[in-house]
């Protein structure tokens, strides 16, 4: 053999010790990366309810000055925010079903009673035409759509976190460098929701 295809040869397994350990980086790397996707998508979900809880106290000063007999619906809505503002699971503890369970339903709670809310305001046209109610329901209708999106997100990077954590190779690498890596807890659809609503503006 020449020097020259010695040379070659010694490049090429090289090469391939170098590509070789680029891969195991990456399959090293992914169990760690796909967990801070999910925590930065859950990150956003609580954003966006956080939002649409800061819409909510205008829409009901809003309502209130056309619909002072719907008393308890306005406070029904002021305490079901209260309680969703109350519960909060960050993203060190999406693992923990009881609390991820609390978070939900606190927020399902806090849908209900803005439908609710919403509902009431059939009984009164002029509210209906009110130019601050109908920028504030644009910006809770919005927030709405942006938490659909938000869920949609969050429930994918667990998917893929979760899968990751389960399956071979992943299942190995996670027990023997991340022990800490547990499943996270993902959306589930309520019980109401497979009836859609039926507000109308």
């Amino acid at each position: 053999m020449t020097a020259s295809l010695i040379g070659r040869l010694r490049l090429v397994v090289l090469a391939l010790a170098l590509a070789t350990t680029l891969s195991a980086c990456d399959a090293v790397n992914r169990v760690p990366t796909l967990e801070e996707a999910a925590k930065s998508r859950w990150g956003e979900v609580q954003n966006q309810y956080q939002r649409r809880a800061d819409l909510i106290p205008n829409l009901v000063e809003t309502v209130k000055g056309y619909a002072q007999q719907e008393r308890d619906v306005l406070v029904q809505v002021t305490e079901a925010r209260a309680k969703a503002s109350s519960v909060k699971v960050d993203a060190s503890t999406v693992s923990d079903p009881q609390k991820f369970r609390e978070f939900q339903d606190a927020q399902n709670q806090l849908s209900g009673a803005l439908g609710r809310l919403l509902v009431t305001v059939e009984r009164y046209p002029d509210l209906k035409s009110n130019a601050n109610f109908l920028a504030l329901q644009s910006q809770l209708e919005g927030t709405e759509n942006r938490i659909a999106v938000a869920r949609r997100d969050y429930i994918q990077a667990v998917q893929a976190y979760n899968t990751e954590i389960r399956t071979i190779p992943g299942r190995w690498i996670a027990s023997t460098l991340y022990p800490e890596a547990k499943p996270m807890e993902s959306f589930s659809a309520t019980p109401e929701s497979s009836r859609p609503p039926t507000v109308k503006f």
